[in-house]
């Protein structure tokens, strides 16, 4: 992140050159060229399905399992798409890390006043309107082997308050990668895209539980497992 924080200055400058859409590419191959090769460092085998079910224009939102901190580098690895997540505000004082966050359109939430997580909320509806990619963890936090861990409903309001197109998102295998022994280790891993589901296509009364529900038992099908419910 260090080495690479320079050629993230220049992307900024772009952008505040009124240049924001080159910028978007420059920093997508940034993103992705960092990301494949931390992925290649630590020596993971990749199986990747279903990339054929990521849409390639429009507003996206991308919904995952989360079992380890290396599921963001990933999903921008293999996505395709610049994407854009939103972060717990304490990685706001990392430095480095909360550079690239926000450059890689990261959004910062304070989930202890639910006036400015709101706000928060729709600053990212507003881009996947716009046609950009966000991606978003119901699980609240990593599961670290729990095996799918229950979805917070409120969790998906990006996707309905944009009434984006969701793709889910299988990732198996990640917690080997470190969260097993806190070791960085080569570990094979898989990520399923699997077919989207139109939020148009869910009632508004409905879609605050029906779609936490379905995606859940999406992504349990694709990750073979038995799961918990959904509150």
């Amino acid at each position: 992140m260090a080495f690479l924080t320079p050629f993230g200055v220049i992307g900024v400058l772009i952008s505040l050159l009124g240049l924001r859409k080159p910028m978007l590419v420059y920093m997508k191959w940034i993103a992705v060229g960092w990301s494949l090769l931390l992925i290649k460092i630590i020596g993971c085998k990749v199986t990747v399905l279903g990339r054929e079910n990521i849409p390639r224009d429009g507003g996206v939102c991308f919904v995952s399992n989360h079992g380890s901190i290396f599921d963001i580098a990933l999903l921008m690895a293999y996505a395709g798409r610049p994407l854009g997540f939103v972060a717990k505000k304490e990685l706001l004082f990392i430095p480095f890390l909360n550079i690239w966050i926000y450059m890689l359109g990261g959004l910062f939430i304070n989930r202890k006043n639910p006036r400015k997580a709101l706000e928060t909320i729709n600053a990212g509806a507003e881009r996947i309107k716009k046609g950009g990619a966000m991606i978003i963890f119901p699980e609240g936090h990593r599961s670290r082997g729990q095996n799918l861990l229950p979805f917070h409903p409120g969790s998906f309001k990006l996707a309905t308050q944009s009434g984006s197109v969701i793709v889910p998102v299988a990732l198996k295998g990640t917690r080997e990668i470190y969260e097993k022994n806190y070791r960085v280790n080569p570990a094979p891993v898989g990520i399923t895209f699997c077919k989207p589901v139109n939020t148009a296509d869910i009632p508004p009364h409905d879609r605050k539980q029906v779609l936490a529900e379905r995606i859940f038992n999406i992504i349990k099908d694709g990750l073979g497992e038995t799961g918990a419910s959904v509150p």
